[in-house]
């Protein structure tokens, strides 16, 4: 599913994000990216949804070289891959229907297509009654929330998540796992950066730790 090969990232002789990092990861697996602040865990996401290309390696999604695709293509890969980011990322202009709407509207779907699709999201994050609400009037456990919607409104293969629950307090951290556990267990590949140790132990999976760009370990629970 996930095809990192030999992957290196640079931004200067001085600044190098990645080093020689090898990773597989099967499709269905839910994976914790680990490591310190600056280790190398945002740029080793940003590969995967064709944000950040390497300086040197390959990157495979699902079988397609993402490392020589076409920036016209690139809107094509993130239908496949869903992202989750800490500092949510929502239109604060728009409501949380028109949020979660945004990405299906720009595949083309038709309008009940979109608004059957948008109702279902939101209730698995138990935000339905919550569309006309603009992004400002909610918590940050519940604009969390709504972003999870929006990435699983397309249906991804691989959902990736750079530390959701950074922002947020303990109780509604475990709310966001459990979502994100939910979508795993219907089959979507997880990837999550984290540094919260605490939510690794509480749900423990496979945990690719990373240090000054280079991995370190690999390890099962």
């Amino acid at each position: 599913m996930i095809q990192l090969f030999n992957i290196c990232k640079s931004y200067s002789k001085e600044n190098s994000a990645l080093k020689d990092v090898s990773v597989h990861i099967q499709k269905g697996e839910f994976v914790y990216l680990t490591g310190p602040s600056g280790a190398g865990k945002t740029t080793l996401l940003k590969m995967l949804y064709g944000a950040e290309r390497p300086t040197r390696g390959q990157v495979l999604i699902n079988g397609q070289n993402v490392t020589r695709l076409r920036r016209s293509r690139v809107p094509y890969l993130r239908r496949q891959v869903g992202v989750v980011f800490q500092d949510y990322k929502l239109l604060n202009s728009r409501t949380v229907y028109e949020n979660v709407a945004f990405s299906l509207e720009a595949q083309g779907k038709k309008r009940y297509e979109v608004a059957q699709k948008v109702y279902q999201c939101l209730k698995k994050v138990g935000l339905e009654h919550k569309l006309k609400s603009k992004p400002l009037e909610l918590s940050g456990g519940e604009q969390q929330r709504v972003a999870i919607a929006r990435a699983l409104a397309v249906d991804p293969l691989i959902l990736l998540a750079d530390e959701p629950s950074g922002n947020l307090d303990a109780e509604v951290s475990l709310d966001i796992m459990e979502l994100l556990k939910g979508a795993n267990a219907r089959g979507t590949t997880v990837v999550m950066a984290t540094h919260d140790l605490h939510l690794c132990h509480l749900f423990p999976r496979r945990t690719i730790h990373l240090e000054a760009g280079r991995l370190v370990n690999d390890s099962m629970p």
